[in-house]
């Protein structure tokens, strides 16, 4: 297993973010927001769809925008109102930024907060779900691709689902939690659990299990929210990840057809 301290762990997220932003990795921990077009890159997360037509990134210090050159200055500007760096993800800044995005027929979309893993606290946590947890190698979820497992399985990039955990209760599935190879050294987590079976632990005890493998393997694992899933959130926490970043992505108009 890799050597991951707390710093280390950070220092691979933001220089993964770089890669996402078309920056360098001590951009975002700058005080003042920083502006930049965005170009394709191949060690991007898969998922991005790069290049970016507005996409802004927080890890607590500032903003990095990544977006078309011709759209920048505007955006800069907007964010330059805001007093403070958390301002400029409210409503009324996406509701400005979203007059800019409608002249290249896009608007904001994705609101996402992201977790990095407390390593001490991930193999300090101790199981205590009553179902019989198995991991699972590609071959052993492949019939697994139905609606109820879509947060931890993607029918689009199943070439990227690496690694997975499943909750068995009398040797029914009720749970299950996979990791997403969405870059070269960070697993996404995604984890679902049948309705009659939540609020049992079983969503942490997958998650954390599927950490400590991820980890296992010299990876870091990583989880991420939409800011208005209050469960998933919870979960994430007591399963061992803390906040990370914070992202705001636009997408064409079509997207939303």
């Amino acid at each position: 297993m890799a050597d991951r301290s707390r710093d280390k762990i950070w220092e691979i997220a933001r220089r993964q973010s770089a890669y996402d932003c078309s920056c360098a990795p001590e951009d975002f921990l700058a005080e003042e927001n920083r502006v930049f077009e965005s170009y394709d890159n191949e060690k991007a997360r898969k998922y991005l769809g790069l290049p970016h037509i507005c996409h802004l990134v927080s890890y607590g210090s500032n903003v990095v925008v990544s977006g078309q050159a011709a759209l920048l200055p505007e955006i800069e500007r907007i964010l330059a109102d805001r007093s403070d760096f958390w301002q400029c993800f409210e409503p009324r800044s996406i509701y400005r930024l979203n007059q800019v995005l409608a002249k290249v027929d896009a608007r904001m979309c994705f609101l996402s907060e992201y977790f990095l893993p407390d390593k001490e606290e991930i193999f300090r946590w101790q199981d205590v779900c009553a179902c019989e947890l198995r991991m699972l190698e590609p071959a052993d979820f492949a019939n697994l691709y139905l609606p109820k497992w879509q947060n931890a399985l993607c029918e689009d990039r199943k070439h990227l689902d690496r690694l997975a955990v499943g909750a068995y209760e009398r040797g029914n599935l009720v749970g299950l939690a996979g990791c997403s190879a969405d870059c070269d050294t960070m697993w996404q987590i995604g984890v679902d659990v049948l309705p009659e079976y939540r609020r049992r632990g079983i969503a942490c005890a997958l998650t954390n299990r599927l950490a400590r493998e991820t980890f296992e393997r010299g990876l870091i694992p990583f989880y991420s929210i939409s800011w208005a899933n209050i469960r998933s959130m919870k979960n994430a926490v007591r399963s061992g990840f803390r906040p990370g970043w914070v992202e705001a992505a636009a997408k064409g108009n079509s997207f939303f057809a």
